[in-house]
Order: C-alpha cells, then structure tokens, then sequence
C-alpha cells in the first residue's frame, strides 16, 4: 500500500466533490423561486433550452461556469454572470451557444456578463464556428452602467463583433426568448437571421414605461415589439414560433443545412484511450503544491496508449517536450518538470522552474510544432523562472525572452491547462491568459498568482509595516504576526482556481478527467479554422 499515493487520491477526490457541488449551485441559477416565474410564463430555463437544442448524447464544453461567482454581492450575486455559455454540438455541427439566464435578474448585463459574451464571441471567431444566441435579457443592469456600457471592452464590442463576424462568413442565428431591450435589440437583427416566440418574445429599442416617458404614448410591451409585430408588420424578425421548443427545433433545421465547414488540417487518427489509468492522477498530484512528483506519470495517463515521443529528453529536463495524441489528436506537449533534476553539467534543478536550458528547448519545440502543424498543449505548474546571479549571468532573460516569443507568436492553436501553480512570469512563457490559448481551464489544484503565497505575504508584509512606522504606528512582533495572518488569508483566497474563474482568468475549472474531452474539443474547433498568417519570431535574442 502507498501511503502517500492514498492520501492524495483521498484530498483530490475531495477537491473534486466540492468542484462538483459548487457547479451543482451554480446550475440553479437565481434559485427556485425565479425558477418558477419563468415556467408560470411558459418558458424554458436557459439550461433547459441548452439541452434541448444540443444533439443527445453529446459533449457540451461550458465556457464561464464560474464567471461572477463570489462578486455583486450587494446586488445579490450573479451566478454564471447570468448567462449560459460553451461549445455544443448541434445537428452534427459544433458551435457556441449563448444564453442568457432570465432567473439572475432578469438576464440582466453585469460587467462579467459582457466579458463572458465577449469571451464566447472570440473562441468562435478564432475557431469560426456558427453562434447560437438565446435572448432572453433586461439588457445593460443600470446600477453598475458605468462598468459596462461606454469603454472597447464593454456591451457595445458585442455589436461590434456581431458584424466582424458576420462579414466574415461566420454564421450567427439568433432565438428572442424573452425580453430583448434597448441597444440588446442589436444583437439578434445583428446576426444572420432572428426567430421569436409568440407571447414571450420582445425587441424593442424603449419599453412601454420608457416611450411613455419619452413621448408620452401609452402603448403596451407586446404591440411595441412582439412577434407579431416584428413578423407581420416591420419586418425585424425572420421567423415565429408558438414556444420554446418549436423555436429551437427550427435552428436545428437550420443547422442541419449548413455547408462543411473549411479545415487546417490537423492530424487526427482513430482516438485510443491512455493505457495508464487516468484516475491515478488523483494519488499522484501531491496536495501539497510544494511537493515533488513526476510530471510525465500526468503525462502518460492523458496520451492515447499512453504514448509520449520525448523530445531532447536530457537536456532543459525542467521542462518536458514531445508529441503525443489525445483523442486521436496529434499535439506537441509543453509541461513543467515537477521532480528535482540533475544536468549533465551536474547542476541541481529545482521542479516547477524554468531555467536557461529548458527555456532554449521549450522555444525550439515550439517553433518545430509551427513548422509541422501540430496544435500545442501546455500543462502548467510553474513557480517562475530561475534567479541569482548564476542565473542572470547566463542570459535567463534572454532565454526566457526567447520562449516567450515562441509562445507569442506560434500561429498553431494552443490549449492551456493550469494544473498546479501557475506563477508570475512563468505563466506567461507557458501560455497563460495573456497569450491567447483558444482554451484555458484549470484543475482544481491550480493556484494562480504574481508569485507564492508565503514569498507574497511577506513582502506585502514588509510594505504595510514600513507604511505604519512612518505613521508613528508601533508594529510589535504580535502586530506584525497579526498582519502577516491577515495578509496570507487574504493573498491565499486570491490565488485560488475558482477566483481566477470567477474573473474568467481561465475558462473553468474542471475535473482531471475532462482534460482529454477539453483539448480534444478544443482541437476540433481550431481545425474549423485554417492557419492563413506565417509563423513569424521576428528577431529573438540568440
């Protein structure tokens, strides 16, 4: 028995539950009892409409579960930012679905909201994949409108792209399900074609309170702009449907006639499963985020027949290379060696870092998956790059330039997954947020931060004791042992997976096990999108 091995299958399993439990949360939206309003209406739930829509038996990728989770708490909370998003297969074709959640206030637009449809919007125009859109909103939430209405990230990028797109040949159908105001109206007559439900629908520019406050006429909701006056009489909507479900069986139709979409013709044979059993992840990732273990055990339990061609295998050893499949896939695997290494030139190397050698390799793999065509995959847990003066006297910045570039400027797809720590400038070179990974997700062993909880907490330490002394403010041994507790507290819960989810830092935080279903995914929609710019580093530091 393997004592070690148990105790961190015991707590694994544990983060697991407590992932699964807060999605369950999060899956009732606004609660039972905003639930119910909607049903009273005849209406759908935005998870409803999402199942209901998708082919059966199929994957569906969410994108943003935890989006908003732990923020506007005054405002009461807006769980999943009060809207549905991810990747889905419809009629056979894989698009995105965005739909709004009318049970979190009224589907309103918080600023999360806004980033996780501007979000969903950039996976299908970098994949160029058909959006589906079910509205069913309030439009802007006045209180907070200065956080999201006037700056280029804010609602109004939403309408922006809705014409990029549409000029480049990306499909976007678009289902009025509810309520549909004010500059929102945009967004359905904005796309392709726009369908609406008879009774439940509405688009206008203004409602009734509003027009009669603007121009005082007294006109109610559904002659403003109901389905019948859109389908009969001004033209705005292309179709009508009795309910919800006849509405989305007509964009299923209407997928269905889609023509093949073009491919960038990633390599891909029949998909095998990992000879090594995936679920010994749990008893090999240490709970202990400073603890060693083999990155290629990780490795071997998400390749098909558990296969890895290593590339330059004792040389940079702190970062791990090679090719691989998953799900069929091929993919070029950058990882970091967790376990202490040893050189050929006899140099200790410390698991997690990244030091001149590994940089130099990591860069050159990279750009070789440029020159092949093979989608790249980034399993990160890094603590940052190596430092002292040994360190900066051999080019570490130099080398850590050169790789950062790669990763910059790689016009192949890259897939992101943080299973450990992903810190400071280590985050970069292994494509964190900042680098455009198609998709990013993280395990929830990640913690994500400028640097380590204990190094941060000290050195914040040490500013807010400097700034009380110059105050006159006496800083004791138990003061400073008082603030260095609160100051950890604070710093931990900021570095945790489900704050940077909640900021949509990374896509969502997943199980171990949806890492294959992820990148696999995630693959096939890049391959929807031929490479057309030319790998490029521009000048490197050599």
């Amino acid at each position: 028995m393997d004592i070690e091995f148990n105790k961190n299958e015991d707590i694994n399993k544990q983060l697991v539950y407590e992932l699964k439990t807060r999605l369950k949360t999060i899956y009732k939206g606004g609660g039972e009892k905003s639930a119910a309003k909607q049903k009273e209406k005849g209406k759908m739930l935005a998870r409803e409409r999402v199942t209901y829509l998708i082919d059966k038996d199929t994957e569906f990728l969410e994108v943003g579960a935890f989006a908003a989770e732990g923020m506007y708490v005054d405002q009461g909370g807006c769980p999943a930012a009060g809207v549905v998003c991810g990747i889905g297969y419809v009629s056979g074709r894989q698009c995105i679905i965005v739909a709004n959640d009318a049970t979190v206030k009224a589907g309103a637009w918080f600023p999360m909201t806004a980033k996780k449809n501007l979000r969903a919007q950039e996976i299908a125009m970098e994949n160029r994949l058909p959006v589906i859109y079910l509205v069913d909103s309030a439009g802007v939430y006045l209180p907070m409108q200065d956080e999201i209405f006037p700056d280029k990230e804010h609602f109004g990028r939403m309408f922006r792209n809705n014409a990029l797109m549409s000029a480049d040949g990306i499909v976007q159908i678009s289902a009025i399900m509810g309520s549909c105001v004010a500059g929102g109206a945009y967004l359905p007559i904005m796309s392709d074609e726009a369908m609406i439900v008879e009774g439940t629908g509405s688009v206008f520019l203004a409602g009734s309170y509003l027009v009669k406050s603007a121009i005082g006429e007294d006109v109610d909701n559904e002659t403003l702009g109901g389905a019948t006056t859109h389908c009969e009489i001004s033209g705005v909507t292309d179709y009508k449907y009795p309910n919800d479900q006849a509405c989305l069986e007509s964009i299923r139709n209407i997928m269905s006639m889609l023509g093949e979409p073009q491919s960038a013709g990633f390599s891909r044979i029949k998909p095998a499963p990992p000879k090594l059993d995936p679920q010994e992840i749990y008893g090999l990732l240490p709970e202990n985020r400073e603890k060693q273990y083999d990155m290629h055990e990780i490795i071997y339990r998400l390749t098909d027949d558990s296969e890895f061609e290593e590339y330059k295998k004792e040389y940079g050893q702190s970062i791990i290379c090679g090719l691989g499949r998953i799900d069929g896939w091929a993919v070029g695997i950058v990882a970091n060696q967790r376990k202490v290494v040893k050189s050929k030139k006899g140099e200790m190397q410390f698991g997690g870092v990244i030091y001149s050698d590994s940089a130099d390799k990591a860069a050159r793999f990279i750009m070789n998956c440029n020159q092949k065509k093979i989608p790249l995959v980034f399993l990160q847990d890094v603590t940052g790059f190596m430092v002292g003066s040994r360190s900066e006297q051999g080019g570490i910045i130099k080398d850590g330039a050169k790789m950062v570039n790669a990763v910059a400027n790689s016009v192949v797809p890259k897939f992101t997954i943080v299973v450990g720590n992903s810190y400071g400038a280590g985050n970069y070179a292994m494509c964190g947020k900042a680098y455009d990974p198609r998709l990013i997700y993280a395990w929830p062993t990640a913690k994500i931060a400028v640097m380590g909880g204990s190094q941060a907490a000290k050195t914040l330490l040490q500013i807010q004791a400097a700034a009380m002394k110059s105050k006159g403010e006496m800083v004791n041994p138990e003061k400073e042992a008082e603030l260095l507790k609160e100051i950890t507290e604070r710093y931990d819960r900021q570095t945790t997976p489900y704050y940077a989810a909640s900021r949509l830092w990374v896509d969502g935080i997943i199980d171990p096990l949806e890492t294959r279903k992820v990148i696999s995914m995630g693959i096939e929609a890049a391959n929807q999108s031929p490479i057309k710019r030319q790998f490029n580093v521009g000048i490197i530091q050599t």
